[in-house]
């Protein structure tokens, strides 16, 4: 049995706890592997070990910081399909969707390798007389990073390569569920050059998590997850005065408005809505049909029910099983309750199995209608192959629907309007929005940025906003004399 080691100082070592936690690949419920949880005196030497790094790595030159996330994104290109096969057997992933999932991760190194022109400052000469003002952004020290099980490669890439190169260490503490693929990032990391102790890789639950927390070394925290642990890790990290940034949950809806490319809006909804088991929190779970566009629901459940799951290996497989029996549990919990609640069930995939994996954790493709917003199907995050479809007889109707949902994650609209797109991108209250684009989410040189329950902080992940969190600015005000100024002293706060 695989024990998954930790990675502190440098060194891959294995835990000296007697506490670990099974991995198991979601196909069969069989064990992989196990991670540990960390002891305390573990955590403890990760934070020294980040620590010590910090004081020589702040002052390296960030030209030779950019060079080792250049090192790096090579290094993660070079063996994307090895990282992806690790990631696809522990999350269930098809192959497929893991290489995007690392890919995705890549474009945020590649953002990282852009660092010095990133961290430019300000100047303004002659502001007074013979003053020049000008400002410089350094790094704040230790950083954590709390990673989920959907996206093993690209959220952990979100976090740590861009706090590196702005001169920070950082301790990552990913999902305990698929622990393996973070742990390949962290050898390659190494590999590309980065110094011992720039990164640390502990593994555990809320107990570990919890001292992290509170340390007063660590001084930002990144996170990403639900809504009741993100609300936790950011009142908790906020109130031990660190800096937060936690993304929780997320409730996407598709505006379909009846001028739309019908087939257009069909292909893209069957992949935005079921695709990797609707396990991401930019999933399109709702959909809103506008006016005569309702009439398309019929044929775009006939298209889902087409859809099949199976093995990470399938080339025909359309997604994965869930990530755990708990998690399957609740996904057909909900199902259960759209119908009793009324839903119509026109794609049921609650009986789903895969011969030869019985076991596995696998839910099918599954579409209600007659949906509205009071069911529990519509109120909470599903987190799996469920899409609710519903009507409105209007864009303001629509816009009412999606305004009044707690979440704010992404949203997209499918019309032909140009001034019905500008309408919805100004008044529809979701941080990312896409136009005639299912899932919305942005490249790198710009920001992630979920609102409203889907978002608890003030800077949002990589873009401007990333550099941003992971730095504090210095503002310089200098004057150097030339000769002698007559007159006495100012006693002012005026410059002259």
């Amino acid at each position: 049995m695989h024990q998954v080691p930790l990675f502190i100082n440098g060194q891959m070592q294995p835990s000296a706890t007697s506490n670990y936690i099974d991995v198991t690949d979601p196909a069969n419920n069989q064990v992989i592997a196990q991670v540990p949880c960390a002891t305390d005196k573990e955590i403890e030497d990760a934070v020294n070990s980040a620590q010590k790094a910090f004081e020589s790595w702040k002052d390296v030159p960030v030209t030779q910081r950019a060079r080792v996330m250049m090192r790096y994104q090579a290094l993660l290109k070079e063996h994307q399909r090895d990282i992806a096969e690790i990631l696809a057997k522990e999350t269930g992933k098809t192959f497929d969707d893991a290489m995007g999932d690392v890919w995705r991760g890549i474009e945020v190194v590649e953002q990282a390798m852009n660092v010095p022109a990133m961290m430019m400052g300000e100047t303004v000469e002659n502001v007074a007389r013979n003053i020049d003002t000008y400002s410089n952004t350094q790094p704040l020290g230790v950083c954590l990073g709390i990673t989920p099980f959907n996206f093993p490669a690209m959220i952990p890439l979100w976090m740590f390569p861009l706090a590196v190169a702005c001169g920070n260490t950082f301790i990552l503490k990913p999902s305990e569920q698929d622990p393996m693929t973070p742990m390949r990032l962290a050898e390659l990391f190494k590999e590309a050059g980065a110094p011992d102790g720039v990164l640390n890789v502990v593994h555990g639950g809320k107990e570990q998590v919890e001292p992290l927390l509170t340390h007063p070394v660590i001084k930002a925290v990144s996170f990403v997850g639900s809504v009741p642990v993100g609300q936790h890790i950011y009142r908790t990290a906020t109130s031990n005065m660190k800096r937060a940034q936690c993304f929780a949950g997320a409730k996407n809806h598709t505006v379909i408005m009846p001028d739309a490319n019908k087939e257009h809006v069909l292909n893209n909804l069957v992949g935005a809505s079921v695709g990797a088991a609707g396990q991401r929190c930019m999933a399109i779970s709702v959909a809103v049909f506008v006016g005569e566009a309702q009439e398309w629901i019929p044929e775009l459940a006939e298209r889902i029910a087409k859809v099949k799951p199976g093995r990470w290996d399938d080339e025909n497989a359309a997604f994965g099983p869930l990530i755990s029996p708990a998690a399957k549990e609740r996904v057909l919990k909900l199902i259960q309750s759209g119908k009793d609640q009324g839903a119509t069930c026109l794609v049921d995939g609650s009986d789903f199995t895969l011969e030869g994996y019985e076991d596995g954790n696998w839910v099918g493709p599954t579409v209600f209608s007659d949906v509205t917003d009071e069911m529990d199907i519509y109120q909470q995050e599903i987190f799996g192959p469920v899409l609710c479809t519903m009507g409105a007889d209007s864009l303001e109707d629509a816009l009412t629907l999606v305004n009044n949902n707690p979440y704010g994650n992404g949203t997209s609209i499918f019309t032909n309007s140009g001034a019905a797109a500008r309408k919805y991108q100004r008044e529809v209250e979701v941080g990312q929005v896409g136009i005639n684009v299912p899932i919305p989410v942005p490249l790198p040189f710009f920001s992630f940025t979920g609102w409203k329950n889907s978002f608890y902080g003030d800077l949002h992940a990589y873009g401007k906003q990333g550099i941003r969190f992971y730095t504090e600015t210095k503002t310089i005000t200098s004057r150097w004399l030339e000769n002698d100024i007559p007159g006495g002293p100012n006693m002012t706060i005026s410059m002259s």
